[in-house]
């Protein structure tokens, strides 16, 4: 008795010790779908055949899911005529239209694996990726901003030899449809049959802040699974009708967004080309949308609207906020002034296609303002000593990781890059810092990468970001490191003032005596806009390099990294 006794007090301690780890597995009462994302459409259409499946407003165009699986069967008709093959690299280059989506379902009914091309390339990068990728077609805008694609592109085209086909939407497109008379509808059928739903069928290419991008490639798998689970946890229906202003090159448009809105049936809105906050707010009242998708930034730039009180949210229930950590005060305003009570953090990268964890609608609200969720369906997270590779108790702070389904099948032509972010037992090493608290919520604190080592003490840049985000007079705050003899690194903080509100420096440091004092900015900078990718990410390596130059650190660098 005694015996047993002991042996069941070692299994209760043993199973307490595995739970307060920092590991947690995403049960789900939904099985994976085992489809691509041709049979996922197809099925789609069955059930909601009239369902408006794809809104552009800009552009003036709208069609049902019969009408939009119809268009993308034409496409892939044309693609055959011009010569492209199952497992072709397709290239897009182009900001948010119909056509963008068109071809992303079009490409994947029959095989073809499309590429992402970030809309903010430049020749060098452009022909990188066109050759890196083998593309043998490309697909994009004539222009877009400052940016001409068309002259980019026959600029590089003789130092590309892949690339057979350049199609521009303005000038080439309404004759590349022509092309689907040649091709009968029973081929494209029987090449529909052969594509196998782990097959590779999108690349999309990191933003090469370290070097030359690398193309994450992501399979039918991946993607309709990610897409799939993001609407279960966002409660979508084909009742609901999604604004979309965050590109499509990115995971966020094309399958938080668009993905999310077909596997139920629910309707893609595009409001404009590139992120206006009017346009956004306008299309969610002329369209009636339930949900609402942004970056945090993009968040803020529409509560500061003038005219913000003139739009009717009133159809607002839901929508994501991801891209970059949210701001707990920015967060609040959204559910209480856009009407977004059930508004969802989703949390992720390109190379998890993307999710990996996202808050569940009726969570309580700390957990929903303060955190990035929980472990997403099917998925397995841990945190980890990034040293040691050890699970770390819940609470302290360590590298995330993640496998499953979600992740990517590897860089495109690029083994060594693959290999040094999925271990041998297939986790994915993210990069950044997080906590898992008691109850499975994970909380991002910032990247490796990001952290503030100021003579010894690590910072993390998103604790202070929060804590000035509280001050009235702040719009919009990012925080870095910048190089310190004396300290190795000091803290500094850009901090965007809100219109109409005069705030000095020092006033800002006044109200920095509240925490500790290794945490206080040493340097400010008072700005209008932050550096950003497309996509609405911070550039913060663009920060701190601007910053060591104007305040006339690269002493202060050398000596630091050397």
């Amino acid at each position: 008795m005694f015996k047993f006794e002991i042996e069941r007090l070692s299994n209760f301690i043993f199973y307490k010790m595995i739970s307060n780890l920092s590991y947690s597995s995403g049960a789900s009462e939904q099985p994976l779908l085992g489809e691509t994302i041709g049979e996922n459409l197809r099925n789609t259409v069955a059930k909601y055949p009239q369902h408006e499946a794809l809104v552009c407003v800009d552009q003036n165009y709208r069609a049902t899911y019969t009408e939009f699986y119809t268009q993308t069967e034409q496409i892939a008709k044309s693609l055959l005529a011009i010569g492209l093959k199952k497992g072709d690299r397709v290239g897009i280059w182009a900001p948010n239209r119909a056509e963008w989506v068109l071809l992303q379902y079009a490409t994947a009914r029959i095989g073809m694996i499309l590429v992402n091309l970030n809309p903010a390339y430049r020749e060098n990068e452009l022909e990188f990726v066109l050759n890196q990728a083998e593309i043998s077609a490309v697909f994009a805008s004539f222009n877009f901003k400052s940016s001409e694609y068309k002259t980019m592109l026959y600029a590089v085209k003789d130092n590309t030899p892949s690339l057979k086909h350049i199609i521009i939407f303005e000038d080439d497109w309404d004759n590349f449809l022509l092309k689907a008379e040649d091709i009968s509808t029973s081929r494209v059928s029987l090449l529909e049959q052969s594509v196998q739903f782990d097959e590779a069928v999108n690349i999309q290419y990191t933003s090469g802040t370290t070097g030359f991008p690398k193309g994450v490639t992501l399979t039918h798998h991946n993607l309709i699974n990610n897409g799939f689970f993001i609407g279960i946890r966002l409660n979508y229906s084909q009742n609901d009708r999604v604004c979309i202003p965050v590109p499509f090159y990115h995971c966020f448009g094309m399958v938080i967004g668009n993905l999310a809105c077909t596997t139920h049936g629910a309707c893609m809105v595009i409001p404009s080309e590139s992120f206006d906050p009017e346009k956004a707010l306008n299309a969610v009242e002329v369209e009636k949308c339930t949900s609402l998708y942004g970056v945090p930034t993009m968040f803020i730039a529409e509560l500061e609207l003038p005219n913000f009180d003139r739009f009717d949210l009133s159809s607002l229930r839901t929508g994501v906020m991801a891209g970059s950590p949210c701001p707990i005060e920015i967060m609040k305003k959204v559910q209480a002034k856009m009407n977004m009570k059930e508004v969802s953090i989703c949390y992720g990268m390109t190379e998890t296609s993307p999710v990996s964890t996202q808050t569940i609608i009726g969570t309580p609200l700390e957990k929903q303002v303060s955190t990035v969720g929980t472990v997403q369906n099917h998925l397995e997270i841990k945190i980890i000593d990034p040293i040691t590779g050890d699970i770390l108790p819940r609470g302290v702070a360590g590298e995330f990781c993640t496998r499953g389904y979600s992740i990517m099948q590897k860089y495109w032509n690029n083994p060594e890059a693959t290999a040094q972010v999925i271990d041998e037992n297939n986790w994915l090493h993210t990069g950044d810092i997080a906590t898992m608290d008691v109850d499975g919520y994970i909380n991002i604190t910032g990247r490796l990468k990001d952290i503030i080592i100021r003579g010894g003490e690590n910072i993390s840049p998103k604790e202070i970001e929060d804590f000035l985000y509280e001050n009235e007079a702040i719009s919009d705050v990012q925080v870095i490191g910048v190089p310190s003899i004396k300290y190795g690194e000091e803290v500094m903080a850009w901090v965007k003032i809100k219109d109409g509100i005069s705030i000095t420096e020092d006033e800002l440091k006044e109200y920095c005596l509240s925490i500790a004092h290794f945490k206080r900015p040493r340097y400010w900078k008072f700005v209008t806009e932050f550096p950003m990718t497309v996509s609405g990410k911070i550039r913060k390596i663009e920060m701190r390099d601007v910053s060591i130059k104007e305040l006339g650190l690269e002493n202060a660098k050398k000596i630091k990294t050397s």
